[in-house]
């Protein structure tokens, strides 16, 4: 339960910011007073859930197996929105005031909140949703105790994410509008430097020249990522500083006394919403750093163990694997990718050989432990029948022969599958 929620929450939080930060900078009017691009972010937001539920799918299902050919025009979209929405809750404040007037102006604002919740939402949901594939382990029946504490998990992680957005909303009716929107393109900042960090990896990846400022800049942010996350929550320390200020600014007597009430409640709400803030902050802190550390096993993966190559066929004496065991190798593409495959041998005397990889964990590989194979990155155990199998959380299969006590892999057919390792 504590992985799924660990990996569900960090993942959900940005997207659940990010439409509430937009929804309250950019709300204006009730009923018919409201512009009809209103509900434009609303309908952003099913959009990139639909997407983002279809990508996953077809990632599981192995119809997509090189996430970056999406993922990378997807990151650019996404930047450009980034710096067009940070501009619109910069003049948010002129846009909304009398937006009568200026129609044209309020409908492009929220088109352009529309399309980044769009595109935040369906680049950071479906390593989110891929966690629903690994909620039963193969072989194993459906309705079990493991499988409802895992469904349990990921529904808290969920609902933590909108219950924090939901808390920091409350300051927008207590703090300065100014310290909000400070809050708000704080968070907008760091979700434009995490999609940037995206880009660059992809671009690294791919052998893009890179100064060495650059890739520093670049190895930062991608070892601190749980800090970006967790700054995004702490910016609203400001709004929360500002409610608290201004409600014991205001004068509780006086001659008139109804307004001395209506100054004692809004101090309450300030003080309670700054408190509430403050455990949300909290309760992000404590997930990313002590529920993380509690689900992160120091896991190394074994050596690779040598194998015959020659004329482009890797070679594997039975004797080397018949005991039951997990055993792995290396091969170099000719792309110069690094890649790892695995061979057990199963109960039934066949061969489960595949990557150490998968559709759904990347290249984290697998261990063996206490007699079961188990994917280092979601810790599912792996039935040893299905090795050999495309599906879930199993090694990507791939052709081999067997016979006169040898096992033969042609390289050609490695070198086809060397994007699972970039």
């Amino acid at each position: 339960m504590l992985e799924q929620f660990v990996a569900v929450m960090p993942g959900t939080l940005a997207p659940a910011l990010l439409v509430m930060c937009l929804s309250v900078m950019l709300a204006v009017g009730e009923g018919r007073d409201k512009p009809a691009s209103a509900h434009w972010r609303l309908i952003g937001l099913i959009v990139g859930l639909i997407a983002a539920i279809v990508f996953a799918s077809l990632r599981a299902s192995a119809v997509i197996n090189q996430r970056t050919f999406v993922n990378y025009p997807v990151l650019w979209c996404a930047i450009i929105a980034d710096i067009l929405a940070i501009i619109v809750v910069v003049f948010a404040r002129r846009i909304t005031t009398n937006w009568q007037q200026h129609k044209a102006i309020m409908h492009i604002a929220n088109a352009i909140a529309a399309i980044d919740i769009a595109l935040t939402l369906f680049y950071a949901l479906p390593d989110v949703i891929l966690q629903l594939t690994i909620w039963v382990e193969p072989g194993d029946p459906i309705f079990t105790s493991d499988m409802l504490l895992r469904a349990l998990g990921f529904a808290l992680g969920l609902a933590m994410s909108i219950i924090v957005a939901a808390i920091f909303r409350t300051l927008r009716s207590t703090a300065v509008r100014a310290s909000f929107t400070a809050a708000v393109l704080a968070v907008m900042v760091i979700l434009f430097i995490q999609h940037l960090t995206g880009v660059m990896q992809i671009l690294q990846a791919h052998g893009f020249p890179m100064g060495h400022t650059a890739f520093v800049a670049l190895a930062w942010s991608i070892n601190h990522n749980s800090w970006m996350i967790m700054a995004q929550a702490f910016v609203f320390l400001i709004p929360a500083v500002a409610s608290v200020v201004a409600g014991f600014r205001m004068p509780l007597t006086g001659a008139n006394e109804a307004i001395g009430r209506k100054h004692k409640a809004f101090r309450r709400r300030a003080v309670a919403s700054a408190v509430w803030s403050l455990v949300a902050m909290i309760g992000v802190t404590l997930t990313l750093t002590v529920g993380v550390a509690a689900t992160q096993q120091t896991i190394t993966l074994s050596p690779p163990e040598s194998y015959s190559l020659k004329d482009g066929v890797a070679t594997i004496p039975f004797s080397q694997v018949e005991d039951g065991h997990l055993h792995r190798f290396e091969y170099k593409a000719k792309d110069g990718t690094v890649m790892r495959f695995i061979i057990i041998k199963k109960n039934g005397g066949a061969y489960g050989i595949g990557l150490d990889a998968c559709e759904n964990c990347g290249d984290a590989g697998y261990y063996e432990k206490d007699g079961k194979i188990i994917c280092k990155k979601c810790e599912v155990a792996i039935n040893l029948a299905t090795i050999g199998f495309k599906g879930g959380c199993n090694p990507i299969p791939f052709p081999y022969k067997t016979g006169n006590g040898k096992i033969t892999i042609q390289t050609t057919d490695l070198d086809a599958l060397s994007a699972h390792f970039q």
